[in-house]
């Protein structure tokens, strides 16, 4: 199954969970509220132990399926996390995974996080032999144009509201940086709370509070300038 990131809480409250999850995506906050999702059914279907892999190449398949299969020491049921380096694995990789995922143990869960994988991996049998057996999730990163509907569901999530001059500054502040964007909101959020603020955040309050932690690069500014956005481009 192929999901879309913001498709992944829906489906993880229809009920059982699929034997494998693999992660995939470049923008590091959506990816972590990804896995966090995954990580939180989880432990309420009793998955309690956890072991996580941080291999720098190709991990050891036989000692990752080896302990898929295994009994687990302290519960019944276990979660085991792959932080791979690369969306491509080595051949013995991909057979190995292949060969878990025909039969896999009930009580294994698998969570693979990755970067961003190239179209054309997609595409290969392999990568759609995992795809039918578990279910691969997409993060995309969030674009200028849908940033401000980002920041603004944001804020209501923390029982606040902006006006679209101070949403449109915050964007400003952290485009680019949904780590950022995310810090300033839990900011905002304990400032508000200690001051009972009811009426929406402006564009003033924004201006004095949100430190600006933008991120651009050389390909953006060559876009802008081509599309004729002066400001952009400076």
């Amino acid at each position: 199954m192929n999901l879309r990131h913001e498709h992944l809480p829906r489906h993880l409250r229809e009920g059982r969970l699929a034997p494998l999850y693999w992660i995939a995506g470049d923008e590091t906050l959506l990816c972590q509220e990804a896995m966090d999702k995954v990580r939180q059914v989880a432990r309420e279907q009793q998955f309690e132990e956890r072991e996580v892999y941080f291999p720098d190449r190709d991990p050891d398949w036989q000692r990752v399926i080896d302990s898929g299969n295994s009994l687990s020491l302290f519960s019944s049921r276990k979660l085991i996390e792959l932080r791979l380096p690369s969306f491509r694995l080595e051949d013995k990789g991909r057979q190995r995974l292949a060969e878990y995922l025909q039969s896999p143990n009930p009580d294994t869960l698998l969570l693979i996080s990755t970067p961003k994988p190239e179209a054309s991996a997609l595409k290969t049998r392999w990568f759609k032999a995992i795809e039918q057996a578990g279910v691969f999730v997409q993060v995309w990163p969030v674009d200028l144009r849908h940033l401000p509907d980002w920041i603004d569901q944001r804020l209501q999530q923390r029982g606040m509201t902006a006006t679209p001059d101070a949403i449109r500054l915050l964007c400003d502040r952290v485009e680019g940086n949904l780590l950022a964007a995310h810090r300033e909101i839990e900011k905002l959020a304990l400032l508000s709370a200690g001051q009972q603020r009811k009426s929406p955040l402006d564009a003033r309050y924004i201006a004095n509070t949100v430190a600006d932690n933008a991120r651009y690069n050389v390909f953006q500014m060559v876009d802008h300038a081509l599309m004729g956005d002066a400001r952009k481009a400076l």
